[in-house]
């Protein structure tokens, strides 16, 4: 039987005792059967546990960054922009984990007709950077709009100013710009050219359901870890968070799981299998049933979270409203 996270979101524990729980049996199961997969999955787990349980370089990490939100409130007075930091909620963690391995194997099966080794899943796994991120939305006030300007224009040029600024500002604070990975021909020529290989655009490679958003991964030196920053336009968060990205995106995965099922039938491969299982359960999860200390939900819509299950925990917020109400900064 499959060990699945909805195991041990029943009897009123803590996120912290829930992770290391699953953690231990994930590795107990990777022990008896050599499944390496799940031995990686448990030091996922643990990984992401280190983040809970070792706050001090949180508040260290979010000062140095809240320092670029002190240089932006003094470079761009006219804009409104907002800060955020969270810890990836340990629902979405976890599927992300088990989507990584399910989309790996699947891709290898239409490629190859087989799936790829474990050292190559390890390494797609391995990819998974952004357990602590921060996104920076910003906003140019109607106010401050002039008669025949764009108002989506200005804001994305002002994005790209700030996406161009970033990497520069945080190396002198200790963190070190990793490069993204993507294929040459989807670089961005809008960012300064030494700086289009560490961003992922999805301004310019808009994503098929049409999320928008500039990203880059950076490895907190001091802290030992890594962290990703996304910086959007409020319409292009508006559009993420509570528009038609969600139900498209949503749609869609149902039916990427139904062709992944198809492609790669149940026993063909292990980790296939329990990487499907343990998402397909999570789908299927009523949040109104589970018992999780500081977790509370009326459905999986109306949700007060307050330990990081499903919505992740806030790091770091803060927000800038414009000051000036006028046509001119005196």
């Amino acid at each position: 039987m499959t060990v699945k996270l909805n195991d041990y979101l029943y009897s009123g524990d803590t996120v912290l005792r829930i992770i290391q729980k699953y953690a231990g049996d994930l590795e107990k199961e990777a022990k008896r059967s050599g499944n390496e997969i799940d031995m990686t999955h448990s030091e996922f787990l643990r990984g992401m546990a280190s983040f809970l349980v070792h706050n001090d370089f949180l508040t260290s990490q979010s000062q140095r960054i809240r320092e670029f939100y002190m240089y932006m409130a003094k470079k761009y007075p006219y804009l409104a922009f907002t800060f955020k930091g969270r810890i990836k909620s340990l629902i979405r963690a976890e599927e992300k984990f088990n989507g990584y391995i399910v989309t790996n194997i699947y891709d290898g099966y239409v490629r190859n007709g087989k799936a790829p080794s474990v050292e190559e899943l390890q390494a797609d796994v391995a990819r998974l950077k952004d357990l602590i991120a921060y996104r920076i939305v910003i906003s140019m006030p109607k106010c401050h709009i002039k008669p025949g300007q764009n108002r989506e224009l200005v804001e994305t040029q002002y994005l790209y100013q700030i996406a161009n600024a970033l990497p520069a500002f945080l190396e002198e604070r200790g963190f070190t710009p990793m490069l993204s990975g993507i294929a040459q021909e989807h670089y961005s020529t809008r960012l300064d050219k030494p700086l289009r290989p560490y961003y992922r655009d999805y301004l310019v490679n808009v994503k098929d359901f049409g999320y928008r958003s500039l990203h880059i991964t950076l490895y907190d030196n001091m802290a030992g870890c890594y962290v990703e920053v996304q910086l959007r336009t409020k319409d292009m968060d508006d559009y993420a968070e509570i528009g038609n990205a969600n139900h498209v995106d949503y749609e869609k995965r149902q039916n990427r799981e139904r062709e992944q099922r198809d492609m790669v039938p149940e026993g063909a491969n292990v980790y296939f299998d329990d990487a499907y299982e343990r998402n397909r359960a999570l789908t299927s999860l009523d949040l109104s049933k589970v018992d999780v200390n500081m977790f509370a939900a009326i459905n999986n819509h109306l949700v007060n979270d307050g330990c990081g299950l499903y919505r992740g925990r806030l790091i770091l917020p803060y927000e800038h409203l414009s000051r000036f109400q006028n046509d001119e900064v005196e």
